[in-house]
C-alpha cells in the first residue's frame, strides 16, 4: 500500500455537531497537535452556515451529496450541493483525490460509544480500524459498505479514511469526555498514519469485529405517516447488543409492545437517534462479522 502523504481532517458535516467543529477550531489554534514528519494534514470546517446556525444542514444533509452524479450536476443547486461541490474541489476530485485520507469527525444522540464508520474495506483501512480497537477496546467498527452501491458520504471521495462517531450527546453541546476521547482517537490515527510511512508498523494479525449493516427500520406508523411507537424502553440505549426474536421493539402509545420477529439476531445501532425522525429511521440493524486482518 502506498504512503499517506496528505490527510484531511473534517469537521462539521453537520451543523449541530459541536465536537468536530471545536476540535478543528482546536487544532487550527494548535497546529502542533496534528502536525506529522511525514504527511501533510489539512483541516475543513464542512458546513460553516449550518454552524452559524446550530442546524444539522440548511437545504439538505451535506453527508448525502457525495455521488458522482450529484457532484457532477451543475442545476438547481442549494447551499449543501454547492458546499459539495467546493469540498470535492479542495479534496478530491472523487475517484482522482489530492487527499489519501479523510478523518470525517461526527457525533450522536444514539448510545453507539466510539464507533469507526467504514464506507469501503479498503485495507489500510481495516489495519487502521483493527489498530484502534485493540488499543481503544471500547471501539466499535460500523459498515456501511455495499460493492453495488456507490455512497454519498464525504469519505468517499478518497479510498482511505473513515468517520468517527461518537455518543451519545445532544445536538449543538459539547461534552468533555466525548471531545477529548475523540481527539485521542484522532492523535492515534494520525501516529499511526506515521509509523506506517515510516515502516515501523508492527504486523497486525487479529480478529477483527464488524458490525455490517442490514437495513434500516423505521418507526411504526399510520397509513398519513404519524408515528404511533416509541423504541422500546428494554432496547433504548442498547446499541451493539444483540436483539434477538421475541426481544422488544417498540412500545405503542397505548402501552402495546412489538417485538422483533424476524429469524436472526441483530445488533441494532442507532437507536432513536434524533436526526434521523425525518429520515424515516428509528435504527439501524447490523449483523457482526469477524474478519482477519
Amino acid at each position: 500500500m502506498k504512503k499517506i502523504n496528505k490527510l484531511a481532517i473534517v469537521g462539521g458535516t453537520h451543523g449541530n455537531e459541536f465536537t468536530g467543529i471545536y476540535l478543528i477550531k482546536k487544532f487550527e489554534k494548535f497546529p502542533d497537535l496534528i502536525n506529522r514528519k511525514n504527511f501533510e494534514t489539512k483541516t475543513l470546517l464542512a458546513n460553516p452556515q449550518g454552524f452559524e446556525l446550530v442546524k444539522r444542514y440548511i437545504d439538505t444533509d451535506l453527508n448525502r451529496c457525495f455521488k458522482m452524479e450529484d457532484l457532477d450536476n451543475n442545476t438547481n443547486l442549494n447551499y449543501e450541493e454547492n458546499r459539495a461541490k467546493f469540498i470535492n474541489q479542495i479534496l478530491g476530485p472523487k475517484g482522482n483525490p489530492k487527499f489519501d485520507f479523510i478523518l470525517d469527525l461526527h457525533t450522536t444522540t444514539a448510545n453507539m460509544g466510539l464507533t469507526i464508520i467504514l464506507v469501503n474495506y479498503y485495507p489500510f483501512n481495516l489495519k487502521i480500524a483493527a489498530y484502534l480497537s485493540s488499543v481503544e477496546p471500547n471501539v466499535k467498527v460500523y459498515s456501511c459498505f455495499n460493492p453495488e452501491r456507490e455512497n454519498s458520504f464525504i469519505n468517499s471521495i478518497c479510498e482511505g479514511g473513515f468517520a468517527i462517531e461518537v455518543g451519545p450527546i445532544a445536538q449543538g453541546i459539547l461534552q468533555a469526555d466525548l471531545f477529548y476521547k475523540t481527539e485521542k482517537l484522532v492523535q492515534i490515527s494520525l501516529d499511526f498514519i506515521e509509523h506506517f510511512n515510516e515502516g515501523k508498523l508492527h504486523h497486525i494479525n487479529r480478529d477483527l469485529v464488524i458490525y455490517k449493516h442490514l437495513k434500516f427500520v423505521d418507526y411504526p406508523k399510520t397509513e398519513d405517516g404519524e408515528i404511533v411507537a416509541m423504541i422500546h424502553p428494554q432496547l433504548q440505549g442498547r446499541d451493539y447488543q444483540k436483539l434477538s426474536p421475541g426481544e422488544p421493539m417498540f412500545l405503542t402509545f397505548d402501552n402495546q409492545t412489538i417485538s422483533y420477529q424476524e429469524e436472526s439476531p441483530v445488533w441494532p445501532v442507532f437507536i432513536n437517534e434524533a436526526a434521523y425522525y425525518e429520515k424515516g429511521i428509528a435504527m439501524c440493524l447490523t449483523k457482526q462479522e469477524k474478519i482477519t486482518v
